[in-house]
């Protein structure tokens, strides 16, 4: 075999780039502070989330509260708790959310 031949490319073009250090980034999920109100379940526990908003006509400031379902593993939170809760995947019908750390007894 003459050397026009054997066209053959170095390893080094033919191996894949790299990944990048970090990999690929990852959103930041959403995390919401609230009050545990129930505790009765396996594994899972209610959240009430106030939040202040205006009200949309008098611009008066009201408060809306949200019911989070919570995946609490290890059963630390109790009821009256003040909670941190960030989403995740889906783990039942209404569960989304899982407890980050209880922030108050």
């Amino acid at each position: 075999m003459s050397d026009q031949e054997s066209n053959e490319t170095p390893a080094e073009t033919l191996a894949p780039a790299p990944a990048e250090a970090g990999g690929p980034e990852r959103a930041l999920r959403k995390s919401r502070v609230g009050v545990v109100i129930s505790d009765k379940m396996d594994k899972t526990i209610v959240v009430e989330v106030t939040r202040r908003v205006p009200h949309p006509k008098f611009k008066k400031i009201i408060k809306r509260s949200t019911k989070f379902y919570a995946h609490d593993e290890k059963g630390e939170a109790k009821l009256g708790d003040k909670v941190r809760i960030v989403e995740g995947r889906p783990m039942s019908k209404l569960k989304r959310w899982r407890l980050h750390e209880v922030l108050a007894h």
